[in-house]
């Protein structure tokens, strides 16, 4: 399997073998399973008290002619405070009275991470690097990539070393990748409580660039995500645990790859 290398203005200056990798079968249940196992790491555990609920004069007597008893007196038999002076008040302890414990609640033992086989989460990136060279499973994840002639696109390793923002643009955008970029720029309001816990917006994933080193310039442009060839996630590669993300490579990121995963 062979790809382009374009330049920095769109131009295809030679073409390369890819590694091995790129012919790796399309596996999405491991894939699935190893963004799952990774995402589980980021868990922290949680617990209530272990008394809470119970810190309370309540109890139930069920003895008919004992002091304080529930029995006959045209009540719920259920547990409830002892006042003084005697008599009896509101219900504590069971689970549907207010102010009473929560019937199944967080344990902080509980094992929140997934366990995953070294060699499994292995493959998983292995088939999430070669879904990248699907032009199927790219356009099922909603990028749009009609104008672009070959998949992988590979870029000569001066996209890495560029050091303005707008030349790394020009480059994507020389490839037939305008409209993708385009397409990311929005945000929207998440729904529901994250607005208030510094997730206010949301943004589109767009195309995922893999160097050797640097890229820097790229680090600015909505929904792109840089990443090095020698640290591969998973969760870059398909996000949502699903495979088939737009990606770029530079020259020598292909070369990475081909000595980390053989040719």
């Amino acid at each position: 399997m062979k790809a382009s290398v374009y330049s920095m203005e769109g131009k295809k200056e030679k073409e390369i073998a890819l590694p091995a990798v790129f012919n790796e079968k399309y596996l999405p249940a491991a894939i699935s399973r190893a963004v799952v196992a990774r995402q589980s790491r980021r868990l922290q555990p949680k617990g209530n008290d272990a008394l809470a609920g119970l810190r309370t004069t309540a109890e139930y007597i069920g003895r008919r002619q004992a002091y304080r008893t529930g029995i006959n007196r045209a009540m719920a038999r259920l547990p409830r405070i002892k006042r003084g002076g005697g008599g009896l008040g509101q219900v504590r302890i069971v689970p549907q009275a207010v102010g009473g414990r929560r019937a199944h609640p967080p344990k902080p033992e509980k094992v929140l991470a997934k366990r995953i086989n070294k060699k499994e989460a292995a493959l998983a990136v292995r088939s999430a690097i070669a879904a990248t060279a699907s032009r199927r499973l790219i356009e099922a994840r909603g990028h749009l990539i009609k104008g672009v002639p070959e998949l992988p696109i590979v870029f000569d390793s001066q996209l890495e070393e560029a050091k303005k923002t707008k030349d790394a643009v020009k480059a994507l955008e020389s490839v037939g990748l305008g409209k993708e970029l385009a397409r990311a720029k929005g945000k929207k309001v998440r729904a529901g409580k994250g607005t208030r816990r510094g997730k206010k917006y949301k943004r589109k994933k767009s195309v995922l660039v893999v160097v050797s080193k640097g890229g820097r310039a790229l680090r600015n442009i909505p929904g792109i995500d840089v990443m090095a060839a020698k640290r591969v996630d998973i969760e870059k590669l398909a996000p949502g645990s699903k495979a088939g993300r737009l990606t770029v490579y530079t020259e020598s990121a292909i070369k990475e790859l081909g000595e980390k995963y053989g040719n």
